[in-house]
C-alpha cells in the first residue's frame, strides 16, 4: 500500500488546508485510512465544477485507502448556506431520491476508476431522519457554541453582506459535524475532504467527535477552483458542464476541456487526469510549442475518465467535420442536430436561445454586434434576420453556426 496519498496531493494542487497535516501523514503512513467527502444532491447531475472532489478520491483510493461517498438526502432538505446570498430552492425527499439515483453511477465511474473498487455510497438521511429532536440538542447542539459559529464564512459572509439566514441553514453545520461523528462511529472514517468553503463545517465535527468520543479526526481541503480568467470551473455562456451524458453530450464535454485557456492546461492535466507528474512534465516539454496538442491530450483523458474511451473515435471525427478536417464530407451531415422541418420559419435570435447557443436574445444582438457570430461562414450583422428551410439547400442541407473561433454548431432538417 502506498502512503504517499497526502504527498501527491499536494503535488497535484489538490490541497490547500489540512486540520494537522503532520498527524495524518503519520497516521496514513501505518495503513488504510478511511475518508469521505459529501455531495447534496440538489440536481439529476454534477457538473465539472464537483470533477475535482471525484478526482481526489480517485487519488485516495489509487493509494489503497478506502473513500465513502456521503450523499445528502437529509442535508438537501435544509440547504447549505456556504457561498450563497440566499436559500436554496426546498426539495422533496422524493425527488432527492430521483437525483441520488442518477449521481451514482458517476461516483462509480470516476472515483472506481473501474476497477473493483467496493465503493460505499451512504445518504445521512438514513439516520438522520429518526434523530429525535430534544435528544439531539442535548447530546449534540450542547458541543457548539454560537459565538464560535458566527466566525466562519459560511454564517459570517451572509451576514456581512445582510442576506438573511435562516434557523433551517444555521443548523446545516451541525448536521454535517453530526455525519462525520456517525461516519467515524459506524465505518471508522477518519478523514472528511471537501472544498475550502467546507472548513468550517470540517473544524465542527472535528469537535464534535473530540468532545463526544475523545476520538481524533482530521480534515483536509482543496481550493475553490477557477479558471485563469477568474470564472467559476464548468460555467459557459450556454449553462453548466455535466457530468451526466443526458445533459451534456459527449462533444460538448470533451470540446469543453478542448477550449481551455492556455494557462489553465498544466493545472488541469495534474487535477483531472491519471497521468503521473513525471509524464505530464515531460509532454508539457515535448508541447510547449504546442499548446493545442496538451489542450487535446487534456480533453481525450478526462473524457476517457467521466464518459468511457469509447466514444473518442466519433468526437474526433465530429471535431474533424466541424473545423474542416474530415476525410469524408459526410461525417459533417452524420454529426448534425437533427431538426424538424415543421418548426420554421423561425426568427435567428430565438433559434440561439431555443437550442442553447446563447443564454439570451440581449447576448446574440450584443455578440453580433461584435463580429463574434457566423451563419454557413458569412459573419452576421444583423440578428432580426429569419430562418427558413431554404437556409439549408444553400448550404448541402446544413445549418452551421459559429461562435467566435471555438464555438461551431451544425443542424439538417429532417
Amino acid at each position: 500500500m502506498n502512503s504517499n496519498f497526502s504527498s501527491e496531493s499536494q503535488q497535484r494542487g489538490f490541497l490547500y488546508q489540512s486540520t494537522d497535516l503532520d498527524a495524518f501523514i503519520e497516521l496514513e503512513s501505518k495503513g488504510s485510512i478511511v475518508a469521505y467527502t459529501g455531495f447534496d444532491p440538489t440536481g439529476p447531475s454534477l457538473h465539472v465544477g464537483h470533477l475535482l472532489p471525484l478526482m481526489w478520491l480517485r487519488l485516495l483510493a489509487k493509494h489503497g485507502h478506502k473513500p465513502i461517498v456521503l450523499v445528502g438526502g437529509a442535508t438537501s432538505l435544509i440547504g447549505d448556506p456556504s457561498g450563497k446570498d440566499s436559500q436554496r430552492p426546498l426539495l422533496t425527499v422524493e425527488k432527492i431520491q430521483e437525483n441520488i439515483a442518477s449521481l451514482s453511477p458517476i461516483f462509480k465511474k470516476v472515483i472506481c476508476a473501474e476497477s473493483d473498487l467496493d465503493l460505499d455510497i451512504v445518504n445521512n438521511y438514513d439516520w438522520l431522519s429518526s434523530v429525535q429532536y430534544l435528544t439531539f440538542l442535548r447530546d449534540v447542539g450542547y458541543h457548539f457554541s454560537v459565538n464560535r459559529m458566527l466566525t466562519f464564512d459560511s454564517v459570517k459572509s451572509r451576514l456581512q453582506r445582510e442576506h438573511p439566514l435562516s434557523f433551517l441553514e444555521f443548523n446545516y453545520m451541525v448536521l454535517q459535524a453530526y455525519d462525520f461523528m456517525h461516519l467515524h462511529q459506524k465505518y471508522g472514517c477518519v478523514l472528511q475532504m471537501a472544498g475550502s468553503d467546507q472548513w468550517g463545517n470540517i473544524v465542527c465535527g472535528i469537535d464534535l467527535a473530540r468532545k463526544s468520543m475523545n476520538a481524533s479526526l482530521y480534515g483536509l481541503t482543496a481550493p475553490l477552483l477557477t479558471t485563469s480568467t477568474g470564472k467559476k470551473m464548468g460555467k459557459t455562456e450556454g449553462g453548466a458542464i455535466w457530468l451526466n451524458q443526458d445533459l451534456t453530450s459527449h462533444f460538448d464535454f470533451w470540446q469543453y476541456w478542448r477550449n481551455t485557456d492556455d494557462a489553465d492546461v498544466v493545472r488541469f492535466l495534474k487535477l483531472f487526469t491519471d497521468l503521473s507528474i513525471e509524464n505530464i512534465e515531460d509532454l508539457t516539454h515535448k508541447h510547449q510549442n504546442d499548446i493545442n496538442s496538451l489542450k487535446i491530450i487534456l480533453a481525450d483523458q478526462v473524457t476517457s475518465i467521466v464518459r468511457g474511451s469509447i466514444c473518442l473515435q466519433d468526437i474526433h471525427k465530429q471535431a474533424d467535420a466541424l473545423f474542416g478536417k474530415a476525410q469524408d464530407p459526410n461525417d459533417l451531415i452524420k454529426f448534425a442536430t437533427p431538426l424538424n422541418q415543421d418548426t420554421f420559419p423561425l426568427m435567428f435570435e430565438d433559434f440561439c436561445v431555443n437550442h442553447s447557443i446563447f443564454s439570451s436574445k440581449s447576448e446574440v444582438r450584443r455578440m453580433i454586434q461584435g463580429g463574434g457570430v457566423k451563419l454557413n461562414g458569412e459573419t452576421l450583422s444583423d440578428s432580426k434576420i429569419s430562418l427558413s428551410s431554404d437556409t439549408f439547400t444553400s448550404n448541402q442541407g446544413l445549418l452551421m453556426i459559429s461562435v467566435g473561433k471555438k464555438k461551431h454548431f451544425s443542424f439538417k432538417i429532417v
